[in-house]
């Protein structure tokens, strides 16, 4: 069993291709032995966005901290903190932060894709 609290998780900037103001920590993955899921926590500044992307895998998402929008294919759709988002393999996505504070979110994905 692992519990840990994401103040004591280190942050590392997002260096894909499209992101910016964006950075990711890692809570629970397969670093600690997790054999089927992983939990990031996403920071984005305001301004910053994730990439427009897609992938073969679901994500399960939760708004933490602040608002924004996510890109659903060329639709944004409005999402701010208490909000889940579901986004099915091959989707095209973006998060991207229209608030005036962080855009705070936990993205869960099986651990092979972490």
């Amino acid at each position: 069993m692992k519990i840990t609290n994401l103040q004591q998780c280190p942050s590392s900037a997002v260096s894909m291709d499209g992101a910016q103001g964006a950075s990711r920590q890692v809570p629970i993955g397969k670093a600690d032995g997790a054999p089927n899921f992983s939990i990031r926590v996403f920071t984005l500044e305001p301004g910053g966005h994730t990439p427009h992307h897609q992938h073969e895998s679901e994500h399960l998402n939760f708004v933490l901290e602040g608002r924004g929008i996510v890109m659903e294919g060329e639709t944004p759709r409005s999402v701010s903190a208490g909000d889940f988002v579901l986004v099915q393999p091959h989707e095209k996505h973006q998060y991207r932060n229209t608030g005036d504070g962080p855009l705070v979110f936990m993205c869960m994905v099986p651990s092979r894709y972490e």
